[in-house]
């Protein structure tokens, strides 16, 4: 019999913090920035993953709004399949990378940096469009 392959659960977090959006710069590949977010622990919710990979990439507390949206594209990861479940969330404190994340800045809808890894480019287009709409993806 096969071996049973399903895709890993990751959750991303875009997080609102002084006028603008929480991006950090990788330190692993796929180089690039991204918004904060990582793989869920067995054991521990998509709510608590959320929460505690904000804090070990950015140092904020946040508090979640809301979840966004799934993204389950198999290909969103160069290094396999992953569906992450987006969250919103408002950052508290003082921002600075940690853990997987070179550096952490905010950016605007119009100052989002060049190179966006993984498909987040795709869930900030979304997430912005749901602002101006109320329209999710």
């Amino acid at each position: 019999m096969a071996e049973l392959k399903t895709p890993l659960l990751t959750v991303d977090i875009i997080i609102r913090y002084q006028g603008g959006i929480v991006m950090i710069e990788r330190k692993n590949p796929p180089p690039g920035w991204a918004i904060p977010g990582g793989f869920v622990d067995i054991g521990e919710s998509l709510e608590d993953a959320a929460v505690r990979e904000a804090k070990e990439e950015t140092s904020l507390d946040v508090t979640l709004i809301e979840q966004f949206h799934a993204y389950s594209k198999p290909d969103r990861d160069p290094r396999f399949h992953t569906v992450s479940v987006v969250f919103v969330a408002d950052g508290m404190g003082a921002l600075k990378g940690r853990d997987d994340a070179r550096r952490a800045e905010v950016f605007t809808e119009r100052s989002l940096p060049d190179r966006i890894a993984f498909d987040h480019a795709d869930i900030l287009a979304d997430y912005f469009f749901y602002l101006r709409t109320g329209k999710r993806p």
